[in-house]
């Protein structure tokens, strides 16, 4: 279908506009009703909840240096980046499977990528489920209970030259960010969500959460 909506139109731009490719990306809305080509598929839970599914043509117009890599992490960024456009919320794994019955469905936005030349690079179904501001239903989140992401502690970053990294060796000091006490950042999925203060828990490394972000950050 043409016609779409003000959430719809933003995560397929964001995720466009995020593509690692040569030239920019749009995303236009498509007429097509998708085909059986296999897609990369994933369903977002939150504030408000979807599923898409991205089908590129061509893997090769992908500039990230990551040729070998699954299909589904080259485009996490991107998803990742056009999902949080509709608030909190929890991004599901990516799998790879059929996507017809999604680009079919009425309540499905479809959209074209295409470059700057104007070519069809790719096409991005964007079906949402739930608006934003609905309650959310256990229905919906016993989806994601099973759900595995990665929860990172930070306690502090650098820059480094290549020629520093070079010369590392052991026993060589590298100084962080951060003065010491100052809270860890704990980011989940990479995107940070909350501070902590780092402990030992029976000889094991551990975090003790003192705040809650109520706005996440990218």
């Amino acid at each position: 279908m043409i016609s779409t909506t003000t959430q719809e139109s933003a995560v397929a731009a964001t995720f466009a506009a995020t593509l690692p490719t040569a030239s920019p990306v749009t995303a236009r809305a498509s007429s097509g009703t998708g085909d059986t080509a296999d897609a990369v598929l994933v369903s977002y839970v939150g504030d408000a909840s979807a599923d898409l599914a991205v089908q590129l043509i061509d893997a090769a117009a992908l500039i990230d240096g990551l040729p070998g890599a699954p299909l589904a992490d080259r485009l996490h960024e991107a998803i990742d980046a056009a999902v949080s456009v509709l608030g909190a919320g929890v991004l599901g794994e990516a799998t790879h499977g059929d996507a017809a019955s999604l680009f079919a469905d009425p309540a499905t936005q479809a959209f074209d990528l295409q470059d700057a030349a104007g070519n069809t690079i790719g096409r991005l179904a964007v079906r949402i489920t739930r608006t934003a501001g609905a309650s959310a239903a256990p229905g919906n989140l016993h989806r994601i209970a099973g759900v595995e992401m990665d929860l990172t502690v930070e306690i502090g970053h650098t820059r480094m030259a290549v020629r520093d990294v070079l010369g590392l060796e052991p026993g060589r000091i590298v100084e962080l960010d951060r003065s010491a006490g100052a809270p860890a950042d704990i980011k989940l999925n990479g995107r940070l969500i909350a501070h902590g203060e780092v402990v030992v828990v029976d000889q094991d490394y551990a975090v003790r959460i003192t705040r809650i972000l109520e706005n996440t950050e990218g």
